[in-house]
């Protein structure tokens, strides 16, 4: 799947749709849902929704499981190297890192971001401002705690809130 970063226009309505939506991440344990802040990560917002609509997530497995700190899912490799093929200009905003929030993980270079994300298992402020947070679950926190390393995101959908 060759999919390219969200651009202008797309950026705009892509960021207007995650207003009034949100995310359904389908696993074996239950449904994990979370809505977008699309005005502190535009393009990150953007971003997600663009690979969730093309099912690039679908099938994919969360390869890192941290217990009392995070998941993190979205690697097409599945071993924490891979991504989309382009990488996001970091929107580190004001949003703290607490249970149910989900960010996008990058390497040491701030600008490195692409599909991977992390869910937050329980609050870790001293992440805040070195990640772009994107949204915050509102549902699903029991298949959360569930999550083991190799669990597969059955599917990635995006939906009306």
């Amino acid at each position: 799947m060759n999919l390219s970063a969200p651009q202008g226009s797309e950026v705009v309505d892509l960021k207007e749709r995650a207003r009034s939506s949100r995310a359904r991440i389908r696993t074996p344990h239950g449904d994990i849902v979370f809505s977008f802040f699309p005005d502190d990560a535009p393009h990150h917002v953007a971003a997600f929704l663009k690979l969730a609509d093309a099912g690039f997530y679908d099938g994919l497995r969360f390869h890192r499981v941290e217990p009392g700190f995070v998941v993190q899912g979205g690697d097409p490799r599945g071993d924490g190297t891979g991504g989309p093929g382009y990488h996001l200009k970091a929107e580190f905003n004001a949003r703290p890192h607490v249970r149910g929030t989900v960010a996008m993980a990058r390497s040491s270079q701030p600008d490195s971001a692409g599909s991977q994300f992390y869910i937050c298992l329980d609050d870790a402020r001293f992440l805040d401002g070195q990640y772009t947070v994107f949204g915050q679950m509102t549902d699903g926190f029991e298949a959360l705690d569930a999550i083991r390393r190799g669990d597969e995101m059955t599917s990635v959908r995006i939906e009306q809130a």
